[in-house]
């Protein structure tokens, strides 16, 4: 295949591994720096620019798009996309997994295990928040941040309320998070490629430092992951749209707690600690996937007219409770079910047979009208468009 690798960095670890590893599977590769493109949309089809010269073709691409220029770097991505160009995390999971509030509200919303977290913007919520957390001590963070960078242990609420204070006068908004202290400094680190988990390492923190990053002093190990952690990981990085991702994790008392989702794992710890060719790993996924690339399934279902994606949710009173999928009448009604999640399990492509509970979670594709007539009544706004406002007609006529 031929693969370019976006990255500003051409001489980093990461960068070269996965280029010799490429490169030894008999791949053309080639590092592209992700702000030299000019994305053209001048013409019938989309289109890319590099260096001044119109791109020529990739069988796929591997994002290692820095923090600093993920809006540009994501517009890129897309635009690969939109050419049909393969890459193994997309623009909208890289955007997902850049900002820690909207990555923890994604996960939450899937039951993924992770520190009580409080989100505000008023000082008067802030010691609210600190003790629907657990209270101090408390874990300050900044929304955007790396390597450890803008994560605060306030040992007291005041001192929290303090350092929040001063962080929002800034501009800068924060999460309040539990401080898990049987971590006691450390946390895990497991490189997701696919559906598996290809390494594992945990980092300690040094002396009285918190924070385990490397950048921070902090040693690393190899680890066997229980399959809790495994599933964990992988669960994380798929619901967020990574095919490829660093996840990490903290060992709480009842179970991981994920951290964080990065996009843009650096390898060179993990190989150094686990010994395995975790480039290789990510090259050969790639390869394997070029010929049969997953896709945007709720982008490619929904632009038929009157059809798309949506989530049905099994109410205890709905009168398919108790049936199979064959006899719900869902397929006389022209939608078909795709998955269906039920509590923390997710059961693709169901059979037939397949009795639907109380609680269960339907992905379907189908007539949207119809999946709409299966909501519980409630009351709904007119679909009618009404005319404007006396007052609304008034200061048109006047102006």
């Amino acid at each position: 295949m031929k693969l370019a690798i976006l990255s500003r960095a051409p001489h980093a670890y990461s960068t070269q591994r996965l280029r010799s590893a490429a490169e030894q599977r008999g791949h053309t590769v080639k590092v592209l720096n992700t702000l030299r493109f000019a994305i053209d949309l001048s013409g019938d089809e989309p289109d890319l620019q590099y260096r001044g010269r119109l791109l020529s073709d990739y069988d796929a691409i591997l994002p290692r798009i820095g923090n600093s220029i993920t809006y540009y770097g994501t517009a890129v991505v897309r635009q690969f996309e939109q050419m049909d160009v393969y890459t193994p995390n997309t623009a909208n999971g890289i955007t997902n997994s850049r900002d820690k509030l909207r990555a923890t509200q994604i996960l939450s919303r899937h039951g993924i295990g992770m520190p009580r977290t409080a989100f505000v913007n008023s000082r008067a919520d802030v010691r609210m928040a600190i003790e629907r957390v657990g209270g101090a001590p408390v874990v300050i963070k900044l929304l955007e941040g790396t390597q450890g960078i803008g994560v605060i242990l306030a040992p007291e609420a005041k001192i929290a309320e303090s350092i929040i204070e001063t962080l929002h006068s800034t501009k800068q908004n924060v999460l309040i998070q539990s401080f898990i202290s049987e971590s006691r400094g450390r946390d895990i680190r497991a490189l997701v490629v696919g559906d598996r988990v290809v390494a594992a390492m945990r980092r300690v923190a040094s002396g009285d430092e918190f924070r385990s990053n490397v950048h921070r002093g902090g040693t690393v190990e190899k680890v066997a992951l229980s399959p809790e952690f495994e599933e964990a990981a992988v669960r994380s990085a798929q619901i967020m749209g990574l095919r490829v991702a660093g996840v990490d994790m903290l060992e709480g008392k009842d179970g991981p707690l994920v951290m964080e989702v990065n996009s843009s794992p650096g390898l060179e710890g993990i190989e150094r600690a686990t010994g395995l060719d975790v480039a290789g790993a990510i090259v050969d996924f790639i390869d394997n996937q070029v010929a049969f690339p997953e896709i945007d399934v709720r982008q490619r279902l929904s632009v038929s007219t009157g059809y798309g994606v949506a989530e049905l949710l099994v109410h205890t009173n709905a009168d398919i409770v108790g049936k199979t999928l064959r006899d719900s009448g869902l397929w006389e009604r022209d939608i078909t079910a795709l998955t269906l999640h039920r509590g923390t399990s997710v059961i693709p492509n169901p059979r037939s047979g397949v009795v639907l509970e109380p609680g269960d979670r339907l992905l379907c594709f189908g007539r949207l009208e119809e999946m709409r007539s299966m909501i519980p009544d409630r009351r709904k706004r007119r679909t009618k468009v009404r005319k404007l406002p006396k007052e609304a007609q008034e200061a048109l006529t006047e102006e």
